[in-house]
């Protein structure tokens, strides 16, 4: 979980009062947060927060905005926002988006922050939340990068461009010569941290002003003249860019109201796209895109155990900083600018908890009597684990959720029965597994240095569309597993299906299979009983060179519920 380093004098004047140590303890419950330590006289406060989905209240300005939102009920304004239909002026305020980027990082959000002067502890806190931003709601910068230029020095349009890596020089922070943007990859301390995330590209993403002078190279370095921002500035241009667009407005809309509450007044900036974008081809951000959340009052009462009224629901929402209008039994929710987290009414349901105070509700004993055991699913997901363990294959666990790219394109699959989340936080978690063999594969690309062979497993859940389940979805317990070596193939990898099979007290049956996984002639469906219970194959050249696999794999996926059946 995410932990901060807070400014102690300017937090609790954001806040508006002095707390000691117990009364912060109990504040911070009201935004998941916990007091890690207040070392005496260092005036700072390390503060470990324990919500991922809220990235807004990483930095010392926005845990402090929540925290005096629920103490005074005052919710600040950010008059500087667009809306659909309703632009906020940008002058001459242009970043031009070249067509070449497209395909490699498109999206990008930017404003001028103007008005204040730049002090050392000031720029120790936009540093820390920009660096909390894209490296833990940003992963490590892959979909949010953010840099912060000197905007006296910037003539406009700034050109948002792919540019040619050997050709395109640059002076970069903390560097006196020129270097080539590939040369920062290799040279630069922050081109080796960071370059991998565009150096497969042919061309890299580039901010430059209107005379062609460089900002920043996305998402790896600034330039040392323009991007070199130092104490005593009062004029800054704030650039966030990445692959997907809803993450850049929500990082954009969280740093403009961080700046906002710093005493910075907010200029906004018209993004130009040369493609269509779900909210047009020019934006003016920061912009405001997030959708109501309508929550029956009823499922309210019946989740929190106690009848509410719509007002009394509204009210408890309102002081976590949400608007909230009453409508009939109903509470329209209109999440405040900062926020893209209420996926669902259950998040407007816990923001009635959380406002109203988790102290505040009547404890209840639990009424019934069970005994726990373990079920038949994973009594028999455990033979299997030990069957696989004695064919000498090593155990994995993955997490469930992961990206397209990932679970379909990498595979060479259309896609059609995967389970796509509607609204995820990041691309990278925008989809719901359908097939372990994908993590399988991708531990194999970060295991080229490891003595062959490779055998490895894992018993997990993966779901697919079934229109006959009223969820529209299926969640199955299933096994897969791989094999990797130089002489890896279809009939070894067989052989420990079969062995596996054998101990399962289980006769397969195998019939030939047009995978677009595996290769045409070496796949077959496997089936226990008339029923197809999975798939075996050798892995297809073109999935391994994807994944940037250079050893022969083979494969195997069961669904271990239909097998179960049939024992």
């Amino acid at each position: 979980m995410p932990k901060i380093d807070v400014n102690e004098e300017l937090f609790f004047r954001t806040i508006g009062r002095r707390c000691n140590a117990d009364d912060l303890k109990a504040l911070l419950v009201t935004a998941k947060a916990e007091l890690d330590d207040w070392p005496a006289g260092e005036g700072v406060l390390r503060i470990e927060l324990n919500d991922t989905n809220r990235p807004d209240l990483w930095s010392t300005l926005g845990l402090a905005r929540q925290l005096s939102i629920y103490l005074t009920g005052k919710v600040p304004a950010y008059p500087f926002f667009s809306r659909a239909g309703a632009a906020q002026k940008a002058a001459d305020r242009r970043v031009v988006v070249d067509k070449g980027l497209r395909e490699i990082r498109p999206f990008i959000g930017s404003f001028v922050a103007e008005g204040r002067e730049v002090t050392d502890a000031l720029l120790r806190e936009i540093i820390q939340s920009q660096e909390k931003l894209c490296g833990n709601f940003g992963r490590k910068r892959k979909t949010i990068a953010m840099g912060v230029s000197r905007a006296d020095l910037i003539s406009w349009p700034v050109s948002y461009s792919a540019a040619d890596p050997d050709k395109t020089k640059f002076v970069p922070l903390d560097y006196e010569k020129p270097l080539s943007m590939r040369q920062i990859l290799s040279e630069h301390p922050k081109g080796k941290e960071y370059g991998h995330i565009v150096a497969g590209f042919p061309r890299f993403p580039l901010l430059s002003d209107g005379k062609g002078e460089v900002l920043t190279f996305p998402p790896v370095i600034n330039s040392a003249m323009i991007g070199g921002v130092k104490p005593g500035d009062t004029r800054l241009f704030v650039d966030l860019t990445g692959p997907d667009l809803d993450t850049i407005l929500t990082a954009c809309a969280i740093t403009a109201c961080d700046f906002s509450d710093m005493g910075f007044r907010i200029l906004p900036v018209a993004v130009e796209y040369p493609f269509d974008t779900p909210y047009g081809r020019t934006i003016v951000t920061p912009y405001y895109f997030q959708k109501d959340t309508v929550l029956e009052v009823a499922e309210a009462s019946r989740r929190l155990g106690e009848d509410l009224t719509a007002e009394q629901a509204a009210a408890s929402i309102r002081k976590m900083g949400s608007g909230a209008r009453v409508d009939g039994k109903r509470v329209v929710v209109t999440p405040p600018e900062y926020r893209n987290d209420f996926l669902h009414p259950v998040d407007a349901v816990e923001e009635i908890m959380i406002g109203r105070g988790m102290d505040s509700f009547t404890p209840v004993m639990p009424r019934d009597f069970t005994v726990g055991r373990i079920s038949e699913a994973e009594e028999y997901a455990r033979r299997v684990r030990e069957t696989m363990i004695g064919l000498g294959y090593q155990e994995m666990i993955y997490g469930y959720l992961g990206s397209r790219r990932d679970l379909v394109e990498r595979m060479g699959t259309d896609g059609s029965d995967a389970v796509e989340i509607a609204n995820p936080m990041t691309e990278s978690f925008n989809m719901v597994r359908n097939s372990i063999l994908p993590n399988l594969l991708q531990s194999e690309a970060a295991s080229a240095h490891a003595t062959y062979p490779h055998r490895i497993f894992e018993v997990g859940k993966t779901a697919v569309k079934d229109s006959s389940d009223n969820s529209g979805t299926r969640t199955d317990n299933t096994l897969g597993f791989l094999l990797a070596d130089r002489e890896a193939g279809f009939n070894e990898v067989d052989g420990h299906a079969l062995a596996l099979f054998y101990y399962l007290s289980l006769e397969p049956r195998l019939s030939p299979l047009d995978d677009p996984r595996f290769l045409p002639g070496r796949a077959a469906s496997i089936s226990v009983g008339g029923r197809r219970v999975g798939v075996i194959g050798e892995i297809h050249p073109r999935v391994l060179e994807a994944w940037g696999i250079e050893m022969p794999c083979a494969a195997v996926e069961l669904n271990l519920d239909a097998m179960r059946e049939r024992g």
